[in-house]
């Protein structure tokens, strides 16, 4: 699930933490980067956690309404397709999500609020009101409500968005990337499969959390040097008034041009001039591209530079 551009970014916000603290204890950060890739995993399980929440509630309020001393007729007689889904059934069975919710003790019990706002807002939704009233009554429409749900009602879920900054530093920023997998995922399941359906993995490739331990490690035990090279190339700036997280990104950068021949150049270059886009500054991502070419074009010059073309 977690591929090398959100590593890439995990990497480059530890990397500028450790140096940003003072206390340059490795170790410490190196902990600090796994945990908080494991986090993202634990939060595409908490999302899809919400789901089943949801739909728990909307089966509370249709008991409750059948227990009523004087029902209305549409209490006595609820519509419960958003209640069945199918889909939702499959995932609280699914043997995978139960072990991992159960390992890591998973839970919205202490956050009623966000639940009930997501499900506020999804019976108001074009996607319920249309899902409710179709004809089409199978597995794939119980899929595809979930895949619009999440598209549009969990992403923009403010309750959700406070929630999510106040458990965990790393969440919130990182929901609509988690979501991403959340709506793969969807689109993979088969009923056929039942509880077993696989879940996604916590990395892409097993080289994945390799790729992340060398990248962190090459690029802290470089670091200095690497500074030293972009502060040669920055001369008519004063490196102090740059912004710090373009130089951290820099680092970076060359971390995996230098240690990683068989990642194009161009491929790297590209992933972190959009991380400085995103990440830093308006201007940083024309800024760390103009420098990271010249320094490129200097290794390769030197001959220091081994990478696929």
């Amino acid at each position: 699930m977690i591929n090398r551009i959100l590593l890439r970014i995990k990497i480059v916000q530890i990397v500028f933490a450790y140096y940003k603290s003072g206390e340059k204890d490795y170790g410490v950060a190196e902990k600090e980067l796994f945990h908080s890739i494991e986090k993202t995993y634990d939060l595409y399980y908490h999302l899809l956690l919400l789901a089943i929440e949801v739909t728990r509630h909307a089966r509370n309020k249709i008991d409750a309404g059948l227990q009523k001393y004087r029902p209305t007729e549409e209490e006595l007689n609820p519509n419960r397709r958003f209640a069945d889904n199918r889909f939702i059934a499959q995932l609280e069975a699914n043997e995978m999500f139960v072990e991992r919710v159960e390992e890591k003790n998973l839970s919205w019990i202490d956050s009623p609020e966000v639940v009930k706002s997501l499900y506020d807002s999804i019976i108001s939704s074009e996607c319920y009101k249309s899902y409710m009233e179709s004809d089409t009554n199978d597995y794939a429409a119980d899929k595809e409500l979930w895949r619009k749900i999440f598209r549009n009602e969990v992403l923009n879920n403010e309750a959700l968005a406070v929630a999510l900054e106040e458990q965990s530093i790393y969440w919130c920023a990182e929901a609509d990337f988690v979501i991403s997998f959340i709506l793969k995922t969807i689109k993979k399941f088969d009923e056929s499969k039942g509880a077993n359906q696989a879940l996604l993995p916590m990395y892409n490739h097993d080289e994945d959390k390799r790729f992340a331990q060398k990248l962190f490690f090459n690029t802290i035990r470089h670091g200095d040097e690497y500074k030293a090279l972009i502060e040669e190339f920055t001369k008519n700036w004063e490196l102090d008034r740059i912004a710090y997280m373009d130089v951290i990104i820099m680092m970076v950068a060359l971390g995996e041009l230098n240690d990683f021949p068989s990642i194009p150049v161009n491929v790297t270059l590209n992933e972190y001039i959009e991380i400085a886009k995103q990440y830093s500054t308006d201007k940083s991502g024309t800024f760390v591209n103009g420098v990271l070419d010249k320094i490129v074009s200097h290794l390769k010059k030197e001959g220091t530079l081994m990478k696929a073309n």
